[in-house]
């Protein structure tokens, strides 16, 4: 069995609700219609039964056909009175049916932005998640070649957070997290993107930014401090860039970013290490 999506029902229901507008526009447009027939019909009925009488005889017009067509006149705004209340009572139980009908769809278009944002937006840090970003990663790539503007991925890792979990507990490791999240969404410009790609892994994908920018953005980003039930947690983090190159794909790109990420890790460790001894 197939479900739909939210989107899909919401469509669908979109479509009735249209339909429903154009049987209330008709609805109208054939009560009008009829009201002015009517009229008509009242007014040559009057003249058509009066017209000879007043032609024979005028006082027994007045005694007997005046009677007679006033009687007709009645009947029929009669008649008319009760089909325009039974079309009111029509219009109204449709009109019922168009505002549930409304509600519905409102509700189905919030929950669809709800999934939308689920699918699109990590909800730890409200940044960015890696499926979204590497498809706007795939396009920025394919503008550069199209365009010959600069784009500079930037990968992020927090160094030491498997030990701020052990130290402190895993609510202070996801405050880290999302304070290093609200910090990366400040420093960057209106058209960069940040994202959390899972764990401690962040990524920044810069449109039309050199890579000899990224130090300016990693030195803004630089001496983060969380406090955390009267603790203070230092946030350091290593970093690798990659700056685009026509040759490549946005895996590539992506890739070489992060094998640069990896040998400051690394350089990091070996300076760490060599200076362990002379403490």
């Amino acid at each position: 069995m197939q479900v739909e999506s939210p989107i899909e029902t919401g469509l669908e229901e979109m479509q009735r609700i249209r339909e429903s507008l154009a049987r209330l526009e008709r609805r109208d447009w054939w009560l009008w219609t009829a009201a002015v027939v009517v009229m008509l019909l009242l007014t040559v009925a009057v003249v058509t039964m009066s017209l000879p009488a007043l032609m024979s005889d005028p006082y027994s017009f007045f005694q007997f056909h005046l009677e007679q067509a006033v009687r007709g006149l009645v009947g029929l705004v009669l008649l008319f009175n009760i089909y325009t209340i039974y079309q009111q009572l029509l219009i109204k139980r449709l009109r019922a049916q168009l505002a549930e009908q409304i509600e519905m769809q409102a509700s189905l278009r919030l929950r669809a932005n709800e999934y939308h944002m689920m699918a699109m937006v990590d909800p730890l840090t409200g940044l960015y998640n890696r499926r979204f970003a590497e498809e706007r990663l795939t396009a920025e790539v394919d503008r550069s070649k199209r365009y010959g503007h600069p784009l500079t991925a930037l990968v992020i890792d927090l160094n030491d957070f498997k030990q701020i979990n052990d130290k402190y507990g895993h609510l202070a490791g996801d405050m880290v997290l999302k304070e290093f999240g609200s910090r990366l969404s400040r420093h960057i410009r209106v058209s960069d993107l940040a994202v959390r790609m899972g764990g401690d892994e962040f990524l920044v994908i810069l449109p039309e930014c050199p890579e000899e920018q990224v130090p300016g953005l990693l030195a803004r980003l630089s001496g983060l401090e969380v406090d955390f039930r009267g603790a203070t947690i230092p946030v350091r983090f290593s970093a690798g860039a990659a700056g685009f190159s026509p040759v490549e794909t946005s895996e590539q790109m992506l890739e070489r970013a992060d094998q640069a990420l990896y040998a400051q890790k690394k350089e990091k460790k070996h300076v760490t290490g060599a200076a362990a001894p002379a403490l």
